[in-house]
C-alpha cells in the first residue's frame, strides 16, 4: 500500500481538484422537452422500457425523470 488515504477519500479529493480546474462538470442535464415527453408517455401507461426505447434514452433516465416529477408533484400538493 502506497498511501494512507482510503480510496473514497482519495477519489473525493481528486474530483474536488478536477472541479477546481474546470475539468469535471458532471452529467449533462436531460432537455426539458424529453422530460415532458417521458411524463406524458408514462401518463398514457406506456412501460418505462418502451419510453426509453422510443426516446432513445436509458431506462435509468426514465426512472430518474419520473421520480423527480413525482417528488415535485408531492411538494406542490403540500404547499397548495
Amino acid at each position: 500500500m502506497t498511501g494512507t488515504l482510503a480510496p473514497p477519500l482519495r477519489q473525493r479529493e481528486g474530483v474536488t481538484r478536477a472541479k477546481a480546474a474546470g475539468k469535471y462538470k458532471g452529467r449533462k442535464p436531460t432537455p426539458d422537452a424529453i422530460r415532458q415527453e417521458v411524463v406524458r408517455l408514462a401518463g398514457e401507461r406506456m412501460t418505462k422500457a418502451a419510453i426509453a426505447s422510443q426516446l432513445n434514452i436509458g431506462e435509468a433516465t426514465v426512472y430518474r425523470i419520473l421520480a423527480a416529477a413525482s417528488k415535485q408533484r408531492i411538494l406542490s400538493l403540500e404547499r397548495g
